[in-house]
């Protein structure tokens, strides 16, 4: 059984062998033709060793396609750090290629998918909008500018959640001062969503906890002009009676 098992190790390994010698004598032509239908069928994984020899060979006609599609397979795959990277290289070597503009834009999407949850620092998040904006500064025409607009938006939404989310943590830890900085500037813009909502609620919190009567009524008043009806207006409302 042992002999058995080695033979069919040994007969698989020649069988690799063979087919990756077969594959580096295969016309470029060819690589680049398995590869697309790889990608047509979803298959990335198999398509991206055949990219890969193409992007080796620095100087064919097909060796910026291949790096782009690469970066592509990558960014089909879920797997965006990779992506960026050939997305960068392409940027690197192949500034003149035909759909460079896509390259710029992918980084930026790259960048955003690669952030992490609000809750925790947002780097990349900050990246993202240096890599869209960088995208619209280099092609202000391009059809794909007000999706890079777009997620500029979102970008710079994640980023105020990330100060509703310090300035919470700052109430939790009674260091109302710092979470009055956090929650103000978030007021401050006059957004109507949940994140003003819940800035004013925890302001009026603080303010009620400190007996600052002005502040808690003016704060109070805010929360139940912009959002009547609301439980976290109902519960400050209370709590300034008792305060009264």
């Amino acid at each position: 059984m042992k002999k058995i098992l080695i033979a069919i190790i040994v007969t698989l390994t020649l069988f690799g062998c063979s087919e990756n010698k077969l594959t580096r004598q295969m016309p470029i032509e060819r690589k680049m033709e398995i590869g697309n239908e790889y990608m047509e069928l979803g298959k990335y994984h198999k398509a991206i060793p055949y990219f890969t020899d193409v992007v080796f060979e620095r100087n064919s006609k097909h060796t910026a396609e291949a790096q782009m599609k690469l970066g592509d397979c990558y960014f089909s795959q879920n797997k965006f750090l990779e992506a960026r990277f050939e997305y960068e290289e392409l940027i690197r070597l192949f500034h003149d290629y035909k759909d460079i503009n896509m390259a710029y834009f992918q980084i930026g999407v790259c960048r955003y998918n690669e952030s992490l949850p609000a809750h925790y620092t947002q780097e990349e998040t900050e990246k993202a909008i240096t890599a869209f904006e960088t995208f619209i500064e280099k092609f202000p025409f391009d059809e794909m500018k007000k999706d890079a607009i777009n997620y500029i938006q979102k970008c710079r939404y994640k980023l105020l959640e990330k100060r509703y989310y310090n300035g919470y943590a700052y109430y939790k830890m009674f260091d109302y001062s710092a979470a009055l900085m956090y929650f103000d500037e978030i007021v401050e813009l006059g957004n109507v969503d949940e994140l003003d909502k819940m800035s004013l609620y925890y302001s009026a919190r603080i303010y009620i906890t400190r007996k600052d009567k002005e502040n808690a009524v003016s704060t109070a008043g805010r929360l139940t002009e912009r959002y009547p009806g609301s439980k976290e207006a109902e519960k400050i409302n209370q709590l300034l009676q008792k305060l009264k």
